[in-house]
């Protein structure tokens, strides 16, 4: 069998980043390699959404990335996706899904986890689906939930001077003071005013979404008032305080580093950037139960 592991020293290579979809991409180019982790598109599975499924050409791109797994063989692979692929209406597509990988010799599990529960500080729950290689003779077991749990006043309370976008939501570029830490303006919508957006400093933050529209309000601000159902407002006489997280307090959020700088023209592609990535301490606490049982043993 391929990509036998060494027992002492793991050698990291890299290789140059491929642009092209996945779906002209023949697995000729791909590198060998000791484990693939990707995350197809979750539009399709999402309870906010349209809720295709697998009738979605974006759900398909599944069976593609099952196609360069049955390919390259590797002794393991991670898959991300939202809580909505385990929904009753997509039962049949899902437990299709997980056929197909168990077909190609893998050890598969699946866990619905909480990013809160691994350093994060957000709820952000996410289906994990992880398989082993038969012949390691192993099984993925989520690794063990991590107290404390981290709240917004641990995470972004010391971020002050926050920038609004330029006109037409432009970035303030080199301007900033602090990298990122700028937010995007204009107006609300009836979706986004139809549930409090509001977490307190004691709390975790809501999810981190891919788009600005849809971040949620910084925590200095009230919780906002419900008028009827489905309908809030903000608190009148503070409504100055109502602003959105900037790009930078949504990275830290999703614990990104300071020094990981995020490039745009417009803000709402950081945002964008930001909220589609898996928050890097939940993947760290994920890669480093994947190392302990396939690497380093």
């Amino acid at each position: 069998m391929t990509n036998s592991i060494p027992h002492t020293n793991v050698l990291i290579a890299l290789h140059n980043l491929i642009e092209n979809p996945i779906t002209d991409l023949t697995t000729s180019e791909i590198p060998d390699c000791f484990g693939i982790i990707g995350g197809p598109p979750c539009q399709s599975w999402s309870e906010a959404g349209a809720g295709r499924g697998i009738d979605d050409k974006r759900a398909q791109l599944f069976f593609e990335y099952i196609r360069i797994l049955k390919a390259k063989q590797p002794l393991f692979f991670l898959a991300e996706n939202v809580p909505g692929i385990l929904q009753p209406k997509h039962k049949a597509a899902f437990e299709k899904i997980l056929a197909e990988f168990i077909a190609l010799n893998y050890q598969v599990s699946y866990f619905l986890l909480n990013a809160h529960d691994f350093n994060v500080p957000q709820d952000r729950k996410r289906v994990i689906i992880v398989g082993y290689r038969n012949d390691l003779e192993k099984k993925f077991i989520a690794p063990p939930i991590v107290t404390p749990k981290p709240v917004l006043k641990n995470t972004i309370f010391d971020l002050q001077d926050c920038s609004p976008a330029r006109e037409k939501n432009l970035t303030n570029g080199s301007t900033l003071k602090i990298a990122n830490h700028e937010y995007m303006t204009g107006g609300f919508s009836s979706i986004f005013m139809s549930r409090n957006r509001v977490r307190e400093w004691h709390e975790p933050s809501f999810t981190i979404q891919a788009g600005g529209r849809h971040a949620p309000i910084h925590p200095n601000a009230p919780k906002m008032l419900l008028v009827e159902q489905n309908k809030r407002i903000f608190v009148p006489e503070k409504e100055y305080l109502y602003r959105r997280l900037s790009v930078r307090e949504c990275a830290r959020i999703q614990t990104f580093p300071d020094d990981f700088i995020f490039k745009y023209r417009y803000v709402a592609d950081g945002y964008k950037m930001v909220g589609n990535a898996v928050p890097v301490k939940f993947a760290r606490h994920l890669a480093a139960q994947i190392f302990h049982d396939v690497i380093k043993n």
